[in-house]
C-alpha cells in the first residue's frame, strides 16, 4: 500500500500554485490538491515519486515511452549528438534524412515528411497541407478522437452529459473558454464506425471537405478501434471525392506495429501524423504522406508554409533515428504486445472471479478496458459501459503501486521494459483493488439510494 502521507509532494504543491496555474505545467496533471503527482525518477516501467513512493507505471506519459524510461540505447545517441555536433542551428543537417528514410522503410504510406515538436503541431501542419492541396476548408472529424490542443480540433461530443435515453445525439462543445465559435465552422463530427453518418456528410458538404482526420484506433476513447470495413470506406469516400485521408498516428504510431496502425488495417492515408513513441519520450513529431501533397508546401503563390525554430533539432532527431533503429532491428514491438496479452489474461482472470462483465479494445500495446458485455464500437458506445466502477478499480490500483489513468478513456500503454514486472504480484493486487471498489461502489450507491 502506498503512503497516504505526502509531504514533500504536498510541500512541492503549494510552492508550484504561486508560480503555475493548478501548480502544473499541464492542465491534464492536475489531479487535485492532494494527489497531484510529483516525480523523483524514472526508470525502466516504473517512476519514483518525491516521497519515494514507487509505481509500475501503464500511464507512460500518455503513451511516449515504448521501450522504457531512461533507455541506454536511446540516451547514449542523443547525448553522442549533442556533444559531437550540438542541439539547435537554424539549418539542416544529414540526421533530417536519416530519420525520413528510417520511417520510410517501415511505413509504405510515407513519400515525404516534416517534422514538428509535438503531435498538436503535426496535425496543424497536416491539416494545413489537406487544406492547401485540395483548395477546400471543411474536415471531417470523428467522435471520441483527440488531434491536440488547438482550438479548431478542442471542440468534443459532450458524452459525459449525454443522457441515453432522452437525448438523440450528444451535443458539441468546447474543451472549455477561450475557443472562438468561429473555430467550429469548418469541422463536422460524426460517430465512429457508422457508414451513414459518412454518407451524410459528403451527401451535404461533400464540394468543401477538404479532408477526414481520424484516429484508427482512438488513444483518449479507451482503444476503441474503427472496423475494417469502415476504414476502408474512408479510403473509398475520400477517393471517390478528391478529399484527403488524414490518419492520426500520435498514439499508434511505431507502438502497436513497426508500421503502425496503417499496417494493421492495410488500408493507408494521404497524410499521417507522428509522435509520441518516435522518439521514446523525447520531443519529436512529425507529419508526412504522399510526394505530390507534401510538395504543397512550397514557396508558390498557393504553397503551404510549414515551419518552427525546433524543427527538426538535433535532440529529436537523435531520439527519433536511435527509437526507430531499435524498433526495426530487435523484437521490442513483439516482447511488448506479448507482455500486453498477459497482463490482459490476467485482468480478465481477476474480473471473471468478482463477476465483472469485462472487455478489452484495441491492440495489446495500448489496450483499453472497458466493464460491460460489448466492446465500444463508438464514443456512445463508452457512455454505457461501467466507468464508474473502473475508475474505483484504477484508483486502488494507484493506492496499491500501479499507475495508470483513473478513467477507462484511457489505454493501459505497455512498454518493452513491462517484462521484468511481477505477474504474480499484479494480479495479486488486482484482485485486492477490485475487490475494495465493489465494496466502495456498492457503498456508494446505498448512500445514494438512502
Amino acid at each position: 500500500m502506498t503512503k497516504k502521507n505526502k509531504p514533500n509532494s504536498n510541500t512541492l504543491f503549494k510552492r508550484a500554485v504561486d508560480n503555475m496555474p493548478l501548480g502544473v505545467a499541464d492542465s491534464y496533471r492536475y489531479w487535485g490538491e492532494e494527489n497531484t503527482v510529483f516525480l523523483s525518477s524514472m526508470k525502466g516501467c516504473t517512476i519514483t515519486d518525491c516521497d519515494e513512493q514507487t509505481f509500475v507505471d501503464f500511464r507512460l506519459a500518455y503513451g511516449p515511452i515504448i521501450l522504457g524510461y531512461r533507455d541506454e540505447r536511446i540516451d547514449n545517441e542523443v547525448i553522442k549528438a549533442i556533444t559531437n555536433v550540438g542541439t539547435i542551428s537554424g539549418f539542416s543537417t544529414g540526421l533530417d534524412s536519416d530519420v525520413v528514410e528510417l520511417v520510410k522503410s517501415l511505413c509504405p504510406n510515407i513519400d515525404k515528411m516534416r517534422f514538428s515538436n509535438s503531435g498538436t503541431e503535426a496535425v496543424i501542419g497536416a491539416v494545413r497541407t489537406a487544406r492547401g492541396f485540395t483548395k477546400r476548408n471543411k474536415i471531417v472529424v470523428v467522435e471520441g478522437g483527440f488531434h491536440g490542443l488547438h482550438d479548431e480540433v478542442m471542440w468534443k461530443s459532450d458524452v459525459d452529459n449525454w443522457d441515453v435515453n432522452t437525448q438523440q445525439v450528444p451535443d458539441i462543445v468546447p474543451f472549455g473558454g477561450g475557443i472562438p465559435q468561429s473555430t467550429r465552422e469548418h469541422q463536422v463530427s460524426v460517430p465512429l464506425n457508422d457508414i451513414d453518418a459518412i454518407d451524410a456528410v459528403f451527401a451535404q458538404h461533400g464540394d468543401d471537405i477538404a479532408a477526414i482526420l481520424i484516429e484508427p484506433i482512438m488513444g483518449n476513447c479507451g482503444s476503441i478501434a474503427s472496423t475494417q470495413a469502415y476504414m476502408q470506406k474512408l479510403r473509398d469516400v475520400c477517393d471517390s471525392n478528391g478529399s484527403l485521408l488524414i490518419m492520426d498516428e500520435v498514439k499508434t504510431g511505431f507502438r502497436v506495429a513497426r508500421g503502425g496502425a496503417q499496417a494493421l488495417y492495410g488500408i493507408f492515408a494521404d497524410l499521417t501524423t507522428y509522435a509520441k513513441a518516435m522518439g521514446n519520450g523525447y520531443p519529436v513529431a512529425a507529419f508526412g504522406g504522399r510526394a505530390e501533397v507534401m510538395d504543397t508546401i512550397s514557396f508558390a503563390k498557393d504553397g503551404v508554409t510549414h515551419g518552427g525554430t525546433y524543427t527538426a533539432n538535433m535532440v529529436a532527431l537523435s531520439a527519433a533515428k536511435a527509437t526507430l533503429t531499435v524498433l526495426k532491428e530487435t523484437n521490442a514491438l513483439e516482447t511488448t504486445a506479448s507482455v500486453g496479452q498477459k497482463i490482459q489474461a490476467l485482468l480478465s482472470r481477476v474480473f471473471t472471479k468478482f463477476g465483472v462483465e469485462h472487455c478489452f479494445a484495441g491492440p495489446d500495446a495500448m489496450f483499453g478496458v472497458h466493464f460491460g458485455s460489448k466492446v465500444p464500437q463508438n464514443y456512445r458506445d463508452w457512455k454505457q459501459t461501467n466507468s464508474d466502477l473502473y475508475t474505483q478499480f484504477a484508483l486502488n490500483l494507484i493506492d496499491n503501486g500501479v499507475m495508470l489513468e483513473p478513467d477507462s478513456r484511457e489505454p493501459w500503454f505497455i512498454c518493452e521494459a513491462h517484462q521484468t514486472i511481477d505477474l504474480n504480484w499484479l494480479e495479486q493486487v488486482a484482485e485486492q483493488s477490485m475487490a475494495a471498489a465493489i465494496n466502495e461502489t456498492k457503498v456508494i450507491a446505498n448512500i445514494l439510494a438512502s
